[in-house]
């Protein structure tokens, strides 16, 4: 039976989600605060009602004509949907509750700050290496609701954020892994508490407590962890690294100096991914090839150039300060170029860290001068070009500089890539002007 359901937000999910609500029979409502072009084409190609910024006030009333609605990622907690949706009772979804109706086949998810997509990607690996066909999906290019269209994918690895899983009805999804937790998005969740409470729900349908799996070395994953659950992290967890060997339980899957990404970070990656993996149906000689094989993902930790004795590592992708310390835990004493633009969180506290001397970089420079106030030497560059040139300075002589910024980079870019990109550019361009 035909019925109206509510999209908000047209970007790429919703516009995915608003073309396979159309294909199933429903007559769909979109509604963009600030709609870009690719939006406004495909509304009237699709021919859907296209609502632009409605008013406050108006929201009930475009509830009350839909029988659902279907909230995009990234919609802020104070966006005035969601009291409409609790004065008209009605159901608000992600469009994972749709691809769950839609599709029964296997999924499991990884959750956390920091790292979902190296984990994610891992899996996928180590169940393709063992035999299985697995795809990932949700904060990737692909939302669920376009994976599902694959019909020869076996096993979903989801890749939910905070976002997604503030937002679904219910999330289901077993084995699941949170695997760490630091402050983020603040400009999206009202406070730290409801951030926390989003990521909690990663374990919310699970099918039994070991495939909960939790990073028992992080205090609140730790904190959430039902009995039972299948740890990592610690010397005495059941996933762990002791004497050189990752392992898992009482097997050994590989020897960690046989890894090309063996970081304490990259390590805790390796973990989580293969006890998710051992639990979706892949085996340790299948985990193990993958970690053999493992150089990272583009703009996480990458090693770019080196040069004159200089080593240029790329992790723009590290968006939050928690994300640059553990950068700097694993490359003490870099040069490190950090800043961009804030998303509400807490900079002070890169202070604690240890680079040598630190390159500040767009709207956040003033946060990270403050940051370093004192402790290390300290300067200010007003493009990549110049950040480059003077952290490639700092470090003559043998050193690393780290693009690591701690900040998103909508100041500057469009894109964490973008960023990561042009700071590949500069270093080739400073190498060739030498």
């Amino acid at each position: 039976m035909s019925s109206t359901v509510l999209v908000l937000g047209l970007g790429v999910t919703g516009r995915v989600v608003a073309g396979a609500l159309r294909a199933r029979g429903h007559d769909v409502v979109a509604v963009d605060d600030s709609p870009e072009a690719a939006a406004l084409e495909y509304a009237e190609r699709l021919g859907v009602e296209l609502v632009v910024a409605p008013e406050p006030s108006d929201w009930i009333r475009l509830l009350e004509d839909c029988s659902e609605a279907v909230v995009s990622p990234g919609v802020p907690d104070g966006h005035p949907v969601f009291a409409a949706a609790t004065a008209t009772g009605l159901a608000l979804l992600d469009e994972y509750d749709l691809a769950t109706r839609w599709d029964e086949r296997r999924r499991c998810a990884v959750t956390g700050t920091n790292g979902k997509t190296t984990v994610v990607t891992l899996i996928v690996a180590m169940l393709e290496q063992a035999g299985i066909q697995a795809a990932a999906a949700a904060n990737t290019d692909t939302p669920m609701v376009a994976a599902i269209e694959d019909a020869e994918t076996q096993v979903f690895v989801v890749e939910a954020s905070s976002f997604r899983l503030a937002h679904v009805h219910r999330f289901s999804a077993s084995p699941a892994a949170w695997i760490n937790f630091s402050p983020d998005h603040l400009d999206v969740h009202s406070d730290l508490k409801s951030y926390e409470a989003a990521k909690a729900r990663i374990w919310e349908g699970v099918d039994n407590a070991e495939d909960a799996v939790a990073n028992l070395a992080d205090p609140v994953v730790a904190a959430h962890a039902p009995v039972g659950a299948t740890g990592f992290g610690r010397s005495d967890s059941f996933c762990r690294v002791h004497g050189g060997r990752l392992l898992h339980g009482d097997n050994e899957v590989i020897d960690v100096a046989s890894m090309p990404r063996h970081l304490p970070h990259d390590l805790l990656n390796a973990q989580a991914a293969t006890a998710v993996a051992v639990r979706s149906g892949a085996d340790l000689d299948a985990c193990a090839t993958v970690l053999a094989d493992f150089r990272g993902l583009a703009h996480r930790m990458s090693l770019i150039a080196e040069h004159n004795g200089v080593r240029y590592v790329d992790d723009s992708k590290a968006t939050t300060p928690h994300a640059t310390l553990a950068a700097l835990a694993g490359l003490p004493g870099s040069v490190l170029i950090a800043g961009g633009r804030n998303k509400g969180l807490d900079l002070s506290i890169l202070g604690d860290s240890n680079p040598c001397c630190v390159v500040a970089i767009g709207e956040a420079a003033g946060e990270i001068e403050e940051a370093f106030a004192g402790r290390v030497p300290l300067q200010v560059a007003d493009s990549m070009t110049t950040a480059v040139a003077m952290a490639g300075e700092c470090a003559s002589g043998g050193g690393t500089v780290l693009l690591s910024p701690g900040c998103t980079s909508f100041d500057w870019y469009g894109s964490y890539s973008e960023r990561g990109l042009d700071f590949a550019r500069a270093v080739a361009a400073m190498e060739a002007d030498r």
